[in-house]
């Protein structure tokens, strides 16, 4: 659990704004599940500020102060964890290593003794017995200089103290007496000693500050880095793939375990061969992080020399990890495939199969390459019933709530029973923490809230600190701010409902059509193509992931499994707001001319040939819609731009997301920090050294 790591300085500035109390209850909703109470919230208000002014006063605005931490990742998971009020980091004035100050902030006013009691414990005014703070700060201090804290293997100065602002000397006497708690960690200061905290403060900091040293702790302690409001960026680029935190690396190693029991010893076979079959259902929703553990499972079970293949749904997925984890590596890439390619019962099973998007899972398979006779022989039972043929240990990652087709049918209830047939073992895990859109699950439930996914009435958005929103006015807005994010290093892109035909690239130069059509801006969607068209342009399978990309516009198709840093959404005529309910449309489309093969819209609505034709029910269509933007709304990890076609729509958004404060808050590339300018701009057609068999590697692509 972490609530907020700001230096003073900035920490000061965000409570200005009249931001920081509403972010730290945002965040602390989000992990503790319930509302932090008024004490709490006052707490925050008085004791953080007196602190931060202190440090400011010490000429020490720059020390990072993490605020509600627990002091080791193994406790972080805890249902109740133990957590520092703040932690001081960084840099000793002396030493030139890393300096930490534990610290507990207590509004207490009045302090006497228990009778025949020692100082361990004493009475504090309105509330009771209670333990001296040096005995809390004991704990926090001996976890962080143990071999599991934050600094391990690392020289660093770490010490102590309890902070009470509003007492005086005389009203806390017991907590300063020659019988209390001693050591590093023991100090208490009060309003009359706060000359001798400044003094203390020089002491331990330099004046430089420590983002570079607090950015360590909180990796060392799997703890997401909470950036100033609305200007950071949350994942500093270290967020790749093969980054597992908390929950994710738990199943991960679960999943290493089974196999480890189940498949067979490569050097040593056994002489009774274990012939158990075991599944993992691991669910989660956008951005929980099922493709991180996916991929690192795969890397660390191929580096055992395990038979490992990594099917999905989506080409769009499978080619970008080809294109930017795999390079050059062809025995890697085609360890990829897809749900399709597992009908062949006679060839023998893999080790491990590993199944990604497993709510892509279609009834039957099909694929257009299969000559007549193979039609004949396969795709004929369950495509569930073939993945778990084709492997002895099968791991299924799944979100019902992004299945954007009328065919996919892949549910929990599916796989357990396809698991149950065949007497397999079935262990099953939910991620819930969040890695997309900043790590803000206040962001994923209010755009499920706009969209109706929930029943629960949507509120108007509270910044929280790690995910950006505002509503363009016009189509030339929304490109404008997402070219420029590109073109300064981050990633970004355009996506839009399926409202306008697509057409087939032109002419034997590939020339790509402009579709999308608004008023006079008018763009092309990603190409409908296995090869590069004119220009360079890429092919859809690589669209996400390549620089030219740019210019055109992705569908749910094309961008879903993936992430950018900037996403513009685009949304249609298929699903507008009329008064106080959404309204689904089904589109129709015309011909140009009578000689051409390009069409235009003739009815405003979906245009999608899967999901609207007249064969889908109503429900299911408007169900399908809201999905397909649930997806598109939830690729970005720092921003999301959004505009509506539909003028009426398009007020009901700026109504709920709010106005947007310009001045030194979004998160552009300009406003953030130097340390979080990670250039994000993707490798063209994947030119790289080859990667090692079984050696992970990070990415500049995120995929979560």
């Amino acid at each position: 659990m972490l609530l907020l790591k700001l230096s003073a300085q900035d920490l000061l500035t965000l409570h200005a704004r009249r931001h920081m109390v509403p972010h730290l209850a945002a965040r602390w909703r989000y992990f503790r599940g319930s509302d932090a109470s008024l004490t709490e919230r006052s707490a925050w208000a008085e004791s953080l500020i007196s602190l931060a002014n202190d440090l400011v006063a010490a000429d020490r605005g720059n020390v990072e102060m993490v605020v509600e931490c627990a002091a080791t990742m193994d406790e972080s998971d805890q249902p109740e964890p133990r957590l520092i009020d703040v932690v001081l980091v960084g840099r000793h004035p002396h030493e030139h290593r890393p300096s930490v100050q534990l610290v507990e902030l207590k509004r207490w006013s009045t302090v006497t003794r228990i009778e025949q009691a020692t100082a361990d414990w004493v009475h504090v005014a309105g509330m009771g017995a209670k333990k001296h703070p040096a005995l809390q700060l004991r704990e926090y201090y001996e976890a962080f200089t143990s071999d599991r804290g934050p600094f391990r293997n690392t020289e660093f100065e770490c010490g102590g103290f309890a902070y009470l602002h509003n007492a005086t000397d005389d009203s806390v006497r017991p907590l300063i007496g020659v019988d209390a708690p001693t050591g590093a960690y023991a100090r208490v200061y009060t309003a009359d000693r706060r000359a001798r905290l400044l003094d203390d403060i020089r002491a331990s900091f330099d004046a430089e500050g420590g983002a570079a040293e607090a950015v360590t702790m909180l990796e060392t302690m799997g703890l997401r880095n909470t950036p100033l409001l609305d200007a950071m960026n949350w994942s500093r680029g270290d967020d790749t793939v093969f980054v597992l935190r908390g929950r994710q690396k738990v199943v991960a190693d679960q999943i290493l375990e089974a196999a480890a029991k189940v498949l067979p010893d490569p050097e040593h076979p056994a002489l009774v061969p274990d012939e158990r079959r075991v599944v993992f259902l691991v669910t989660g929703g956008a951005g929980t992080g099922k493709s991180a553990i996916g991929l690192q499972v795969k890397a660390q079970l191929e580096a055992q020399g395990r038979t490992v293949k990594y099917a999905s749904g989506s080409r769009a997925f499978n080619a970008a990890i080809q294109e930017h984890v795999g390079y050059g590596d062809k025995q890697f890439r085609e360890t990829f495939t897809y749900f399709s390619n597992f009908v062949d019962t006679s060839v023998p099973p893999v080790d491990v199969l590993i199944c990604d998007e497993a709510h892509r899972l279609r009834d039957r398979s099909t694929n257009r390459f299969w000559t007549p006779e193979q039609r004949e022989i396969w795709g004929k039972g369950p495509q569930v019933d073939e993945l778990l043929d084709a492997s002895r240990l099968t791991v299924f990652f799944l979100d019902e709530g992004q299945s954007v087709r009328p065919k996919e049918v892949g549910t929990v209830a599916l796989i357990k029973d396809a698991a149950e047939r065949r007497g397999a073992d079935l262990l099953e895990y939910g991620l819930r923490e969040q890695f997309r859109c900043g790590g803000s699950g206040s962001y994923i439930s209010w755009v499920r809230e706009v969209l109706g996914v929930t029943d629960k009435k949507p509120e108007p958005w509270r910044p929280d600190g790690l995910m950006h929103i505002e509503v363009a006015e016009t189509p030339e807005e929304l490109e404008r701010i997402i070219l420029t994010e590109a073109r300064a290093g981050a990633s970004a892109r355009m996506v839009a409902g399926y409202c306008w035909p697509w057409t087939e690239p032109l002419g034997e130069e590939k020339r790509l059509e402009a579709d999308v059509r608004i008023g006079d801006w008018h763009r092309p969607w990603n190409a409908k193509s296995e090869s590069y068209c004119a220009d360079g342009v890429p092919p859809s399978d690589i669209w996400s992931v390549h620089p030219k990309g740019l210019g055109q516009i992705g569908c749910v198709y094309t961008a879903q499994g993936l992430e950018w840093d900037w996403c513009g959404v685009i949304m249609g005529d298929d699903m507008v707001r009329r008064g106080d309910q959404w309204v689904f449309q089904r589109g129709k489309e015309r011909k140009e001319g009578p000689d051409s093969d390009i069409k235009r819209v003739d009815v405003p609505g979906s245009l999608d040939p899967k999901v609207s034709s007249s064969s889908v029910a109503d429900d299911d269509f408007a169900r399908l819609v809201r999905q397909a933007y649930h997806v598109l709304l939830t690729r970005a990890s720092r921003a999301t731009v959004l505009y509506s076609t539909d003028e009426e729509t398009r007020r009901y958004l700026k109504k709920l997301v709010g106005q947007v404060e310009i001045h030194g808050l979004r998160p552009t590339w300009l406003n953030l920090p130097k340390e979080a300018r990670t250039p994000h701009l993707p490798r063209a057609n994947g030119r790289r050294n080859k990667r090692k068999r079984g050696k992970s590697s990070g990415s500049d692509l995120r995929l979560f």
